[in-house]
């Protein structure tokens, strides 16, 4: 199942995803689950594996310019200056799409969210492969993202063909996602920071409304959540009882009196943090807490990110939590 990206190995992955398999593959985000962009039987598949909606659309990954023109019809002056600037890495374009991208792959949107990965294992599968991969994370549908390939195997198990193994992502958040217009939205936090962004397209829209058929994956009010509910908080707002059975997921000191105490990084780093999230939030989760409380960290460079992830991955106020062995989302 899961398997070293030797040459053998990520031909042998070439060949499922030209025969309309799925592939788990890292990139420098979170691991992908990879199927041909421009078939839809192999993308249908995807939905199917991560029990994901029919409205959330995937985003495609190329790996050069020729492979682009096969998904997109039109790349204005703009986007091509953020693909000089950012790519390869972790920004996502929403641009206008071509007709041999098939509409599921759309959710029947007339765009497509695209991005050209940085990683060594991504670029050589996708090169291989010979045609644009759709990948979303390789994860159920709602729950936390995957940065291991130990996360996806025993999230995903047998529902997909192979797992490349790359271990832990750089980044460890997904791709910042970007509509370009006047003015461009920001329709996703993430690696890339809006502060980055905004040096060349100037102010971003920010703060899109949650919608509840996406223009972009990750808009939906809950997502990227764990099975143990989870709250945000510093540690002074939790009460001394309640901490004896909680976890606490701290940006950077240690709080006293919880259970178990995961910090994100100990010096502040931001981008330590980041690369973190995830790994912390599958720990904390497989540990039979009552409850997860998360430590807000600023939101300032990648801290956008972790807040926006941390946001969607908390319940609802009054919201009962997903069964233990159930996924949110899985009902979608």
């Amino acid at each position: 199942m899961v398997e070293l990206p030797t040459p053998e190995n990520l031909e042998r992955a070439a060949q499922i995803i030209r025969s309309g398999g799925l592939v788990a593959f890292p990139t420098e985000t979170v691991y992908g689950l990879g199927a041909n962009a421009l078939n839809a039987m192999a993308a249908a598949k995807i939905f199917e594996a991560k029990r994901r909606p029919a409205f959330d659309p995937l985003i495609v990954h190329v790996a050069d310019r020729g492979m682009l023109s096969r998904v997109v019809s039109e790349v204005p002056p703009v986007a091509e200056a953020l693909m000089e600037r950012f790519w390869p890495g972790p920004l996502t374009l929403v641009l206008p799409k071509s007709a041999e991208v098939p509409g599921i792959v759309t959710s029947g949107l007339p765009t497509v969210a695209v991005r050209m990965p940085r990683h060594p294992v991504a670029l050589e599968l996708i090169r291989r492969a010979g045609v644009p991969l759709a990948a979303p994370s390789a994860n159920p549908f709602g729950y936390l993202s995957p940065t291991r390939a130990e996360h996806v195997a025993r999230m995903l198990g047998d529902t997909v063909d192979l797992i490349l193994e790359g271990g832990a992502t750089e980044f460890g958040v997904e791709s910042t996602i970007v509509l370009l217009g006047e003015p461009p939205v920001l329709l996703r936090h993430g690696a890339i920071p809006p502060e980055a962004l905004e040096v060349q397209l100037g102010p971003l829209q920010r703060g899109v409304e949650e919608r509840q058929k996406p223009l972009v994956p990750g808009q939906l009010p809950q997502h990227y959540a764990p099975r143990t509910p989870i709250v945000l908080a510093y540690p002074q707002e939790v009460p001394p009882e309640r901490r004896k059975k909680a976890g606490f997921l701290a940006f950077k000191d240690v709080p006293k009196g919880f259970k178990v105490v995961k910090v994100l990084s100990p010096t502040g780093d931001l981008l330590e943090a980041a690369a973190h999230l995830f790994e912390a939030l599958h720990q904390l989760d497989r540990l039979g807490l009552e409850q997860i409380y998360a430590e807000p960290v600023p939101e300032e460079g990648l801290g956008w990110a972790i807040m926006d992830r941390l946001r969607r991955a908390a319940h609802p106020p009054g919201a009962a939590p997903p069964a233990r062995g159930e996924p949110p989302g899985s009902q979608g």
